[in-house]
């Protein structure tokens, strides 16, 4: 680790601190770190996010006694961008976030981040624990919201970003926005209204106000190349048998950004897994309306709790 990192929030706990560290390809990260008498979450954001995001979770487990370590994975947040264009989501290839997790944990080490050290994945953050767990990574459990272990896109969709990224690679044209995308897709361009998100009003403009207030931290559509690591990293795991590890695994009603079915197929043979469906909820269980978000909060702590 190095500086420490700026961390531009009042609404997490009190002693909250952030650095900055090295992956071991020399990517800049960005984490922040809370400490808590009862072990450390280890937090992992979904694609666009950024740690101030998560400062009303992490305060929420600091009121019941847990620390928290939060990352901005390579390519969003502050940490290093990949490319020319900041609001390009991109990555070189889906197991460089291996990368990202491997400097977490050191991290963890380095600052005496207080075990147990459960994880609290959202999104594509989830599609990295997963990876991370077939590896070697034995947390005491895990809470998934919404995980990304498939996109809900057709057939011909699917073969049509990966032969566009096999076609465009050879020229570095894969760093393309995917079709339908561009540099305001998605939470910056986006209206309240029948939203993919969230149910919640104020957590919308939240999220909003803080990519407005610090324009550093929003991001675009992906690239190519991201759409299609992606597609070929979830069909990696998929075939892959499911890790020992305790579960929690959250999912809304009207889901729309990753794919119900392949959630329900990896519940289905997570044998210490508890699925549990939010009726009529978005995407974003952790800033959904407070029925939705304290319940998933308070099955996760319970959980972790056990553990």
């Amino acid at each position: 680790m190095t500086a420490p990192a700026p961390l531009n929030t009042n609404e997490g706990p009190p002693g909250g601190q952030a650095f900055w560290l090295r992956a071991s390809d020399g990517v800049r990260l960005r984490i922040a770190h809370w400490p808590g008498a009862r072990g450390t979450v280890l937090v992992l954001p979904g694609r666009t996010e950024y740690i101030e995001k998560y400062a009303l979770v992490v305060a929420d487990l600091a009121r019941a006694g847990w620390g928290a370590l939060v990352i901005d994975w390579r390519g969003q947040g502050l940490s290093d961008r990949l490319v020319g264009d900041a609001a390009l989501g991109h990555v070189g290839r889906f197991s460089d976030y291996q990368l990202d997790v491997a400097a977490m944990r050191l991290a963890a080490e380095t600052l005496g981040c207080r075990a147990p050290m459960p994880v609290l994945a959202h999104s594509m953050g989830g599609c990295i624990a997963l990876r991370a767990f077939c590896e070697g990574l034995q947390p005491p459990a895990a809470a998934f919201s919404a995980p990304m272990w498939g996109l809900p896109l057709s057939r011909a969709m699917r073969l049509g970003i990966r032969t566009m990224a096999h076609a465009t690679r050879p020229l570095g044209r894969d760093t393309a926005y995917l079709p339908t995308t561009g540099p305001q897709y998605g939470l910056p361009s986006m209206a309240y209204e029948d939203n993919p998100l969230t149910r919640d009003h104020d957590q919308f403009a939240r999220m909003q106000g803080q990519i407005r207030d610090t324009p550093a931290l929003a991001l675009g559509g992906p690239s190519l190349r991201w759409g299609a690591a992606a597609l070929s990293e979830m069909a990696a795991l998929a075939r892959l048998p499911t890790p020992d590890v305790p579960a929690l695994i959250g999912l809304g009603g009207n889901e729309r950004i990753v794919l119900p079915t392949a959630i329900r197929a990896r519940a289905a043979r997570w044998p210490h897994a508890e699925l549990v469906d939010y009726p009529a909820a978005e995407h974003e269980l952790l800033m959904e309306v407070p029925q939705t978000r304290d319940d998933f909060l308070s099955r996760a702590l319970s959980l972790f709790g056990r553990a």
